[in-house]
């Protein structure tokens, strides 16, 4: 098996913090700064000591986050966010369309954007939806959490899966 080349990292509260390099948590765990949560049973070794390999990481103490960012409605985090299904006929989305077209006004922002098939994209172009009779099946809003900002980062871990719930 490969050698993953990042880490989940969780404040003490358990809430994600950010996407760490393997060898970043190998730090922060000889360290004393962070605790393992989860592992694959490998170890990493060097001539001295032999540390496992970290998929998960807690802090073990609280750090403070003033601010939080909002994630950008890239086209990444917008497919993410509807599940990589188009908003207009629910197949599979392979790009992203305005809801109000920006030629006319819209803005680029999380409550404007959904993910949508060529075809439908296409098909839409720069109409509003009520010019050709069509309907939204959810209201799109930024994803809320902070495990949005990790899910935003990159496509994640099998085992990250019970720390990122929103």
């Amino acid at each position: 098996m490969p050698v993953p080349h990042r880490t989940l990292l969780l404040n003490a509260s358990l809430e994600p913090l950010c996407i760490v390099s393997v060898h970043r948590a190998v730090t922060l765990v000889l360290t004393g700064k962070a605790t393992i949560l989860e592992m694959d049973g490998r170890m990493l070794r060097s001539e001295r000591t032999a540390v496992p390999l970290p998929l998960v990481l807690c802090l073990t103490r609280y750090v403070h986050v003033p601010v939080r960012r909002v994630v950008p409605p890239t086209r990444r985090t917008v497919l993410q966010r509807d599940d990589h299904r188009c908003a207009y006929c629910g197949g599979a989305a392979d790009t992203v369309d305005h809801v109000h077209p920006r030629s006319r006004g819209g803005r680029h922002e999380w409550a404007n954007v959904v993910a949508a098939c060529a075809r439908c994209n296409h098909r839409k172009a720069d109409r509003l939806l009520q010019e050709i009779g069509w309907d939204l099946s959810f209201v799109p809003r930024a994803p809320r959490g902070a495990a949005a900002l990790v899910r935003g980062a990159s496509v994640a871990e099998p085992t990250w899966s019970a720390y990122l719930v929103a």
